[in-house]
């Protein structure tokens, strides 16, 4: 288990908004589209039950250019 395991959708998200991602819109299937409000940067995330796998994460960290431990910190 690594430092990204174990977040959930809503936990993933409210950290986010605390680093100041906004909801964008609504992507195929269950996925989402957030877009950084100064940057405009965006991300897709998904929206699943359950935990994200740690790998998933990561990709959405490295999509958004987010640093890990900003990210843990938030």
């Amino acid at each position: 288990m690594g430092r990204l395991s174990g977040f959930k959708y809503r936990g993933i998200v409210k950290k986010l908004r605390r680093l100041g991602w906004a909801f964008d819109r609504q992507a195929a299937g269950s996925h989402e589209i957030w877009r950084h409000t100064e940057s405009g940067r965006k991300v897709t995330v998904p929206n699943h039950p359950g935990d994200m796998p740690e790998g998933t994460l990561r990709s959405i960290l490295r999509e958004g250019q987010i640093d890990v431990d900003k990210f843990l910190n938030a």
